[in-house]
């Protein structure tokens, strides 16, 4: 089987030419045989990918933009999904490939599903244990709902060490006002004389 890569190789827009060279230089890194197929020199081409990129994938103009990939006549997919793909490490049943010996895609994948049909379980058997589960829960949320104004208090109130220095610098405010009220008074005696 053969991987097709339809790509524009005089393309104007620097952003597919970006999303191309990453698909090419991804399957070039890891030795996955593939064929690129201009859409910009060769109208079959262009015509072919248009023909049989699914409409549900077409965007919304009907006009599908390059890198399309395909497995002979089997369509993968865009960029988009391609990315997906990578990102989750199951690059190769995207492309409808085996992975080569040593790879982990197939552990990923099993253990992928297996974690699914985990959390399935976990769901199933809390739907049939008894309200217990949702007193407990209620019970957690008031906890939550408790802790709120509390910590609405300590966003106002400061930690000690900040607490004295604030009625430190209150006492030495106060103390500077009447040190400058008896200024005054003395002042205004002397006026008086």
């Amino acid at each position: 089987m053969v991987i097709k890569v339809f790509v524009a190789t005089s393309s104007g827009s620097t952003a597919i030419k970006k999303k191309q060279q990453e698909v090419v230089g991804f399957l070039e890194a890891n030795k996955i045989d593939f064929q690129q197929m201009d859409i910009a020199g060769d109208e079959d081409n262009r015509k072919w990918m248009r023909e049989n990129v699914p409409g549900e994938k077409k965007p919304q103009n009907g006009i599908p933009l390059p890198p399309q990939i395909f497995n002979e006549e089997r369509y993968c997919g865009d960029f988009e999904s391609f990315f997906s793909a990578k990102e989750e490490n199951i690059i190769y049943s995207f492309l409808g490939l085996a992975p080569p010996p040593g790879k982990k895609e197939t552990e990923k994948s099993d253990a992928t599903e297996e974690k699914s049909e985990a959390t399935e379980d976990k769901s199933d058997s809390k739907d049939e244990k008894s309200d217990g589960t949702n007193e407990t829960e209620a019970h957690t949320e008031d906890k939550s709902g408790e802790g709120a104004p509390e910590e609405a208090q300590s966003d106002q109130t400061p930690p000690e060490g900040q607490q004295e220095g604030k009625e430190e610098h209150a006492a030495t405010g106060e103390e500077e006002k009447q040190e400058e009220g008896e200024e005054k008074e003395e002042v205004g005696e002397q006026e008086e004389s």
